[in-house]
C-alpha cells in the first residue's frame, strides 16, 4: 500500500535530517513548517506551513491522503535548558502533541512515532544504569523541558493504551551536520570555532549524532511494537572531549576547563552578557546540572529490536565541522 509520511517539525534539526532521508527513499512526504519559515517543495516532499498548537493549520497535512498509509513522525518541539515551563513551552510541546493524537485518530494514521527525549526518563541513582519505562509524569524530572516531555510522552502511551498505533523514541544529546534550527550543541562547535567559546565545562552527556537517530525514528516506524518505548542514545562523552575532537579536525585552542561550582557561580553573569548581546546562553543551572546527572542510557532495547546502532561521535565531529565550513558559515582555520 502507497505510504504518506507526515513530519512535524520539518525544517528542525532532526525533522530535517528524516525528510532528507525519506526523500533519498523516493518516500511521499507532507512537512510541517511554521508560517515564518521557508522551504522549497521538491521531487516527492511538499512543505505546509501550521503550527502544532492549531490543529486546523495542520490539517492540509492528512487531507487527500485517503487509500495511503498515513505515518506521522512528531519531532516538532522546543527545546529549552531553562529551569521552568513557560507557556509556550507547555503549547508546544504538551498541547501540540496532543492535537497530534487527535489528528492521528481522525485520520485514521497507520503509525505515530513520537519523538520524546532521555530527559522525559526519572533520574536514578548515579550507578543505575537507565533503561526504558512505561509511565512518565512531569513530577519526576527536573527542567522545564522535561517535564514537558514527560507529559506529552505519557498522552502517546495513554492514546496507544486506546488503541493509537504510537511508538516513543527518546534520543539523548543531539548532535551532527545539517543544523539549521538551533541546536544548542552544535551552537556550542560553532562558538568554539569561532573564538566565542571563553572556557568548557567540567562534565558531560550521552551524544548522539543526528542521523542515528532519524533512522532510528524510521526504525521505529517501521519495527517498533505499539505502545513502546526505545532510546536512542550512544554513550557519555566529555565536554572537553567533544572539543578535543573539534581541534583535531580544525584547529584551534585548548580551552580552560571550569569546575561545576565555578560555572555555576559565573553562570548568571554569563546569561546576562548573552541577553545583553541578544545571544543565546550555552551555560544555565540547568544544562550545568545535566552535565553531572546521571546519563547511563541503555540502547540494548533499540538494538536488539529495531537495528539501532550508532557511529562514534569522532564521525559526529568531523562531519559537522566540514559541513560547518563548507557551507561557510565558519571560515575555515588558518
Amino acid at each position: 500500500m502507497k505510504k504518506v509520511f507526515v513530519v512535524t517539525g520539518a525544517t528542525g534539526h532532526l525533522g530535517g535530517t528524516i525528510v532528507r532521508m525519506l526523500r533519498r527513499k523516493g518516500e511521499e512526504v507532507r512537512g510541517l513548517i511554521l508560517p515564518g519559515q521557508q522551504a522549497e517543495d521538491c521531487d516527492n516532499v511538499r512543505y505546509i506551513k501550521g503550527d502544532v498548537r492549531y490543529i486546523d493549520t495542520m490539517r492540509p497535512l492528512f487531507e487527500g491522503a485517503e487509500g495511503a498509509d498515513i505515518i506521522v513522525i512528531h519531532t516538532a518541539g522546543i527545546v529549552d535548558i531553562g529551569e521552568k515551563v513557560s507557556p509556550m513551552l507547555y503549547d508546544v510541546n504538551v498541547v501540540g502533541t496532543k492535537q497530534v493524537i487527535k489528528l492521528c485518530k481522525e485520520y485514521k494514521a497507520k503509525r505515530l512515532v513520537y519523538v520524546s527525549s532521555v530527559h522525559a526518563i526519572p533520574e536514578k541513582d548515579k550507578t543505575c544504569v537507565l533503561q526504558e519505562v512505561n509511565h512518565f509524569s512531569s513530577e519526576n524530572v527536573v527542567g522545564g523541558y522535561a517535564k514537558t516531555k514527560a507529559e506529552a510522552t505519557q498522552a502517546v502511551l495513554d492514546a496507544a493504551k486506546g488503541g493509537l498505533d504510537a511508538v516513543v523514541v527518546h534520543p539523548s544529546g543531539i548532535l551532527g551536520p545539517y543544523d539549521n534550527s538551533g541546536n544548542h550543541l552544535v551552537q556550542m562547535v560553532s562558538d568554539y570555532l569561532r573564538g566565542l567559546l571563553p572556557a568548557c565545562v567540567h562534565g558531560g552527556y550521552d551524544f548522539v549524532d543526528v542521523r542515528d537517530v532519524a533512522k532510528g525514528c524510521l526504525l521505529a516506524a517501521e519495527k517498533g511494537k505499539s505502545g513502546q518505548c526505545y532510546i536512542l542514545s550512544n554513550r557519555h562523552y566529555e565536554i572537553k572531549d567533544v572539543l578535543k575532537m573539534v581541534r583535531l579536525v580544525a584547529g584551534g585552542k585548548k580551552l580552560p576547563v571550569l569546575p561545576i561550582w565555578m560555572a555555576k557561580a559565573a553562570a548568571p553573569m554569563m546569561q546576562w552578557y548573552a541577553k545583553r548581546k541578544k545571544e543565546r546562553p550555552l551555560y544555565t543551572k540547568y544544562s550545568l546540572y545535566t552535565l553531572k546527572s546521571n546519563d547511563k542510557f541503555s540502547h540494548d532495547k533499540a538494538t536488539s529490536e529495531l537495528g539501532y546502532r550508532p557511529r562514534d561521535l569522532f564521525q559526529t565531529i568531523r562531519d559537522t565541522v566540514l559541513w560547518m565550513q563548507k557551507g561557510n558559515s565558519i571560515p575555515l582555520p588558518a
